[in-house]
Parts: structure tokens; sequence; C-alpha cells
């Protein structure tokens, strides 16, 4: 089966552990994972890991994508560098197209208006509160939350974060989604069995 490629946004700071389950299980699942860049031109993620993207924020379509992802990064909270992002991520929501933002990018999100009408979490309430974004009632006290086409998570969930990209994009459901997240949250040897049983080759 044809899918649209998943497009995982990589940017100076950028956080290396929130989007790696998601993105290695997604490329098992048979989806291609772009990478999107300010640029072309290559950016260093916090572990010092050197990324080249496969190509800039500007050549990015939503009707292109299965899926944009948005890690966190230093940058989303000491300059507005990252803000272009914000602004795609509203053009994926506005066509209907799903975002997945974790940690720092949710501020970024929270700063673009939203989170004002929608379901989400964050590292903390407080964090979000000081962006002066007015979706406060709306901040839910959850490892991971979705509404409708956006996925957020705080910047220790990237297992309960992978979960809710993979029920949103059907890629595991039912028993299996809870035996892969038992095992990789849980350390549940016994979700083995069912995970193996369904991924299998």
């Amino acid at each position: 089966m044809s899918r649209k490629p998943v497009h995982l946004a990589v940017y100076d700071s950028l956080a290396d552990w929130e989007t790696g389950h998601t993105t290695a299980w997604l490329a098992r699942a048979g989806y291609r994972v772009l990478t999107v860049g300010p640029a072309r031109e290559p950016v260093v993620s916090i572990g010092g890991l050197r990324v080249r993207p496969d190509l800039a924020l500007g050549e990015l379509r939503p009707e292109d994508s299965a899926l944009l992802i948005l890690p966190g990064a230093d940058l989303w909270d000491t300059s507005d560098d990252l803000a272009p992002f914000a602004r795609t991520a509203r053009a994926f929501l506005d066509a209907g197209v799903p975002v997945a933002a974790i940690c720092g990018a949710t501020a970024g999100l929270a700063r673009e208006g939203l989170l004002d009408d929608r379901a989400h979490t964050s590292a903390a309430p407080f964090y979000l509160a000081a962006t002066g974004y007015a979706g406060g009632a709306r901040y839910t006290d959850a490892d991971a939350v979705t509404d409708g086409d956006l996925i957020t998570a705080g910047p220790t969930e990237p297992v309960a974060f992978a979960r809710e990209v993979f029920r949103r994009l059907g890629v595991f459901e039912g028993e299996v989604l809870d035996a892969w997240y038992r095992l990789f949250h849980d350390s549940d040897a016994a979700a083995y069995a069912v995970l193996h049983r369904a991924t299998a080759p």
C-alpha cells in the first residue's frame, strides 16, 4: 500500500530522545520518514547529532504528508526562530493533516494559538501559561493527549507520544497497541509475545 511520508521537523537543539520510538516504528510499519529543516543546511541536535534535512520547510505541503512531527528544542523557548514551524502546523491542521508536538514544541503551538480551543498537555500547566496563551482551561494532566488531528505530550513521555501517533495513523490498534505500550513503557515482558505475533514478518 502506498502511503504519504511522515515529516519530522529538525532544527538546532532538537531533543534527540523525544521522537525515536515514533519514527523507528513508523518506518518499520512502512512509512517513509523525511526530515524537514529551516533550510537544507545541516542542523545539530542537543546530543550533537548532525542531521542534513531532506527538504526545507518552505518546500513542505500538507497535501504531501501523512503527519508532521515537531520535537522539542531549546530554540522553542529562547527565540522566535521556530515560529515558522508552528505556522506550518496551523496549515497542516487547517488541511486536516495530523500534527504531533512534544515538549517545547507545545509552547510553540500555544504561542501560535493552536492550543486555545483544543485539549492538550505539555511539561506542566505553568510552562504553557508563560506563553500567554488562552487555552489553560483545555490543559489535561495526562502523559499524552489527542484532540482530533493534534497530538501533544510532555518531554518525559516519548513512549506515550508514540502510542498516540500509532493510534491516530492506525499503525497499531487494540491489544497490539496496548502490548507495544506495556513493553516499552512498563517493561512488561509478557507483552512481547503479543507484539511479536502481530509484527513478525
